[in-house]
């Protein structure tokens, strides 16, 4: 296991506290579909959504309701949901070896050209909690002109586990 390993809960823990979202849980699943699926040694997730820990939902077309760093933050607490839920079907992120891809959608103006800057938010975060050789993978940032429920971005990702 890499330097990371045996903290990561503690690491994930001591983020969100410090964007005050400690009491986040995983979300409940919008539809006919699991969370997450384990195969083998990968882990995919749904999409996941930025659910505040008071269960609103952080909408808005990014350009036009939202600037890129609020669009940022919100990459990074459906990262956090993300992270939650693997959490949940894990019992330790201990267990990830690494990051393998993130998928992110942005709800943006046409205009709008900046998608990976604000999945940076996303990627930031996984690279905070499993370190930056573990916790970087593959990525696609792409824009979407609406998203479920009017979200500001939707994430999915698949990771690669120990037993």
């Amino acid at each position: 296991m890499d330097e990371v390993s045996n903290n990561r809960d503690h690491r994930l823990e001591e983020i969100l506290k410090q964007r005050g979202w400690e009491s986040l849980t995983a979300s409940t699943p919008k539809g006919l579909y699991r969370p997450v699926l384990q195969v083998g040694e990968f882990v995919w997730t749904s999409g996941h959504l930025p659910i505040r820990p008071d269960g609103s939902l952080v909408t808005g077309q990014v350009g036009q309701d939202l600037d890129e760093p609020a669009a940022a933050e919100a990459a990074a607490l459906a990262m956090a949901g993300v992270l939650r839920s693997l959490q949940q079907h894990l019992g330790t992120l201990d267990r990830v070896r690494r990051v393998v891809r993130l998928f992110g959608l942005v709800n943006a103006v046409p205009t709008f050209t900046s998608h990976p800057k604000v999945l940076n938010g996303a990627s930031e975060l996984l690279a905070e909690v499993f370190g930056p050789e573990m916790g970087v993978g593959v990525r696609t940032a792409a824009g979407a002109g609406s998203l479920p429920l009017g979200a500001a971005v939707e994430l999915e990702a698949v990771f690669q586990v120990t037993g």
